[in-house]
């Protein structure tokens, strides 16, 4: 995991969308204060094509439905669709190419080629454990 993780390389001029499911961040701050908000605003993060209850790729979709299946339910999200620049500039900031992006208390976990890897081999239940978030996979076994 921690291979995956990487630091602040880059700087973001964006807007963030007002959908379901995202958050604003403040206006007029700099660059790198305006990633640092965007990533601090929930433990699970997420920049995604469209919005959690209408995803507008498969991937954006894997995402939203692995988060799901653990009970990941209050997360921040950003959709790139509405602003060109917040879709460059978080590539940019992560050195990752592709959209989804998901961030751990403002760390850099992946995609949602990650994502699913770690779904399925356990290690997302334990991540999300360190972020203080229980998987509902978790629970489920703990009940049986």
């Amino acid at each position: 995991m921690s291979r995956l993780m990487g630091a602040c390389r880059a700087l973001l001029g964006a807007r963030a969308g007002l959908a379901q499911g995202q958050r604003a961040f403040s206006e007029g701050a700099s660059d790198m204060e305006r990633i640092a908000e965007l990533l601090h605003k929930d433990k699970v993060v997420v920049f995604m094509k469209g919005v959690p209850t209408q995803p507008l790729c498969g991937f954006s979709n894997a995402v939203v439905q692995i988060l799901r299946m653990h009970g990941v339910e209050n997360y921040t999200t950003y959709n790139v669709l509405e602003d060109e620049s917040l879709r460059e500039g978080i590539k940019e900031f992560s050195n990752w190419p592709t959209i989804p992006q998901v961030f751990f208390n403002g760390e850099f976990v992946g995609g949602c080629d990650i994502l699913l890897q770690m779904h399925q081999n356990g290690d997302l239940v334990e991540e999300l454990q360190k972020v203080g978030i229980m998987s509902a996979l978790q629970r489920d076994e703990t009940k049986n």
